[in-house]
């Protein structure tokens, strides 16, 4: 129980499965218990290759803060971040440049628990616990403006995030705020789960991830996700399945053309 307490809070009941940590061990991370990796085992059996599908996920991460780096951007906000483990933005980032600015933002306590410790003693990094539907709390929040100077662009990473926030929540006027918020210059990165791609396994999936606490997944179609950009424009290759976002290499791509096109994203720039 002293490693458990060293990065989780008492009041989290580790008997409980948990999205992020789950998340976490589906990407290969150690910061998961027994609970989560049955959760994990069990999604992996009813739609296999949930484990391939996170890796793609974060493959694309790598990709999307390696290209606002290259644009010049030095500074990002992570919503939904999740336990920042396994090529989180930091590392990816700061390998480019060590001046970069990162903030994780979660609403798990135990993503952000953790988080505090893998950034300890690095000033250029920031977790903050907030929900993101409620962006006042984030964009006014210390952390994110001791961090991020909003004179200069900013990267916003939204992935696998949007498809939890249902249509009733009006994720169109969530993500105008967000989207208002950022100075000219910046970038906003997402990925979402395909509407085109639905099946019974996959909806089975992402039911028990509800009842673990991860909400219900919403999912749509190219024009609905494209939407969320509203008059950001699109960089190249536009809004496009997941792994045929500019891939790199082969750890970009699954060998099963099923998999690649289970989530739409895409990067927009704020003219």
């Amino acid at each position: 129980m002293s490693d458990v307490q060293n990065w989780v809070p008492q009041s989290v009941d580790v008997s409980v499965p948990s999205a992020a940590r789950v998340y976490d061990y589906l990407l290969g991370g150690a910061h998961n218990f027994a609970v989560d990796r049955l959760m994990g085992d069990k999604a992996e059996q009813m739609m296999p290759n949930s484990r391939n599908a996170a890796r793609l996920n974060r493959a694309f991460l790598r990709r999307a803060v390696r290209f606002m780096t290259d644009q010049g951007v030095r500074q990002f906000l992570d919503i939904g971040s999740g336990i920042p483990t396994v090529a989180n933005v930091h590392e990816v980032a700061q390998e480019e440049d060590p001046s970069c600015r990162v903030v994780y933002v979660d609403r798990d306590p135990v993503a952000v628990a953790h988080g505090e410790l893998i950034i300890a003693g690095n000033d250029r990094v920031g977790v903050l616990q907030a929900d993101m539907r409620d962006p006042d709390s984030i964009l006014n929040s210390g952390e994110v403006n001791r961090l991020l100077d909003f004179d200069q662009p900013i990267g916003l990473l939204m992935l696998f995030m949007v498809h939890w926030v249902p249509d009733e929540a009006d994720p169109q006027s969530l993500l105008k705020r967000y989207r208002e918020a950022l100075p000219s210059g910046s970038y906003l990165a997402i990925s979402h789960m395909a509407g085109d791609h639905v099946n019974d396994d996959a909806r089975s999936v992402t039911d028990r991830m509800a009842k673990a606490g991860g909400g219900d997944v919403t999912y749509r179609d190219r024009a609905q996700v494209e939407s969320f950009f509203g008059d950001f424009e699109l960089v190249e290759p536009g809004l496009v399945k997941f792994a045929e976002w500019r891939p790199s290499g082969p750890g970009d791509v699954s060998d099963d053309p099923a998999l690649n096109k289970i989530a739409f994203a895409g990067v927009g720039r704020k003219p």
